[in-house]
């Protein structure tokens, strides 16, 4: 673990210093208040928003409780072991974004499985917690909590953040209670943490341990700009590289989950990959950055808005669009039937083109097959339309709640086209496949986007 260095430190300080002491030369600036001596503080802000966050302590089951011998007494007297199980405890973090209605962001993961979820503010108080809904694709979960007198933090707007723009990190780390931590903006747009997830991150050296997940990342007018959500660090402790779920896509999340209790993702019909100096000088483009159009299936929402192979994406709805990643998560969170704006270059012009979110569709044979090496899912043949015609692949028609296919990430509506890599066009060409692999690597078509999901 590493904490923020000194000479980050000293540049706050630095920072904080010109903000008081040229006011006028800053105009817009955020003034800064003083402590003893003089010296700039962070704590009249952090006064201001730490009510806002959480502890977040879950009750999960036991994984004996999965085991049918483990729930045997007689196999647990045999054995030695205590006569029932003991449920598991948790601890994360959440941030309260709506006071009147008692709703708390934080990461599914820190919610997944539980039982019981006890929330305990600030100020000690402690309230039950009704799960309104998760999403795995973002790892976005919301609670809600009925109490009064809370502080929600109002949201920010995290596609006005900049590399090096100063932020804090507020969470419960380790569970030994609030601590808020202080870094910048290392970089943003960060993808391919996890292949099935739609990912557009927030990265800070703001320090981010274990019980961070769910809190929040704020920046100076004391705005929720990001949740924490994933670190990377090879002995579990932060190594000055943590990510947040940008506020945006978590509050585009939060109105769907609130609203349908589950995210209503659609399609364009479009396949997509980034935009190199090599492809900018084969299209004939200016753009530095951006997402390129690979494939427009025939009759999707794309070709019904006049999108083109080669048109390179820029902006969604006004706002830039840096990467395929990127474009891939925004879509990921808008509902069907949403109509959004793109501004795209083909070639020398620059056209602003309008397309209407649809639904998944794959035209699947009633019912469905299980097959024993993804237990929990069931799966039909199916086809689906592409622009060389017409494709045989097979469509998960279900998944149980709880299941080992749930667990590893599979969706109703999810089209296997693969197995490590390998085509396959019916559920007997994967049942064949899965029985001869070692380690399975599936090859899913979810919506616009073909994922890696690796089973475990």
């Amino acid at each position: 673990m590493r904490s923020v260095h000194a000479s980050l430190r000293l540049a706050l300080a630095a920072g904080l210093a010109l903000l008081i002491a040229a006011p006028a030369a800053l105009a817009g600036a955020i003034p800064m208040a003083q402590g003893p001596g003089g010296v700039p503080t962070l704590a009249p802000l952090l006064e201001r928003v730490t009510p806002a966050v959480v502890n977040i302590a879950v009750l999960q089951k036991s994984p004996e409780e999965d085991n049918p011998l483990l729930q045997d007494p007689f196999f647990r007297r045999f054995f030695g072991l205590p006569e029932s199980s003991q449920p598991q405890m948790a601890a994360g973090s959440g941030v309260i974004v709506d006071a009147k209605n008692g709703y708390v962001l934080t990461n599914r993961h820190v919610i997944k499985d539980a039982t019981q979820v006890m929330i305990t503010l600030k100020d000690n108080r402690r309230f039950p917690a009704r799960v309104i809904g998760s999403d795995a694709g973002t790892d976005i979960a919301v609670l809600q909590i009925k109490a009064e007198h809370l502080s929600a933090l109002p949201f920010g707007d995290s596609d006005a953040l900049r590399v090096g723009d100063f932020v804090v990190a507020i969470g419960n780390p380790f569970g030994i209670g609030q601590t808020v931590t202080s870094g910048i903006v290392s970089a943003l747009g960060r993808s391919g943490l996890s292949p099935e997830g739609y990912e557009d991150f927030i990265q800070t050296d703001a320090p981010i341990n274990p019980g961070n997940s769910g809190g929040a990342l704020v920046d100076l007018r004391g705005e929720l700009v990001g949740i924490n959500s994933a670190i990377i660090g090879p002995s579990g402790g932060n190594v000055g590289i943590g990510f947040a779920v940008p506020s945006n896509m978590a509050h585009a999340v939060m109105e769907q989950l609130i609203r349908f209790g589950k995210v209503k993702r659609g399609r364009l019909g479009i396949s997509m990959k980034d935009l190199t100096p090599e492809l900018a000088r084969t299209l004939g483009v200016t753009a530095e950055e951006g997402a390129v159009i690979a494939e427009v299936q025939n009759d999707s929402p794309a070709a019904h808005a006049g999108l083109q192979p080669g048109d390179v994406v820029v902006a969604i709805d006004g706002r830039p669009v840096r990467s395929a990643a990127e474009l891939r998560a925004r879509l990921g969170v808008m509902p069907v039937g949403e109509e959004v704006g793109l501004k795209v270059l083909r070639g020398a012009q620059t056209r602003t083109l309008r397309a209407r979110i649809g639904p998944i569709e794959a035209r699947a044979v009633p019912g469905g097959q299980s097959v024993p090496e993804l237990a929990g899912a069931r799966f039909a043949d199916a086809e689906r339309s592409t622009e060389s015609g017409a494709e045989r692949v097979i469509v998960v028609t279900g998944v149980q709640p709880g299941s080992p296919a749930d667990q590893n990430g599979l969706q109703p509506g999810d089209l296997v086209v693969g197995v490590n890599g390998r085509r396959v066009r019916n559920v007997a060409q994967l049942a064949g496949a899965l029985r001869k692999a070692r380690h399975i690597a599936l090859n899913v078509v979810r919506g616009d986007y073909l994922l890696t999901i690796s089973i475990r």
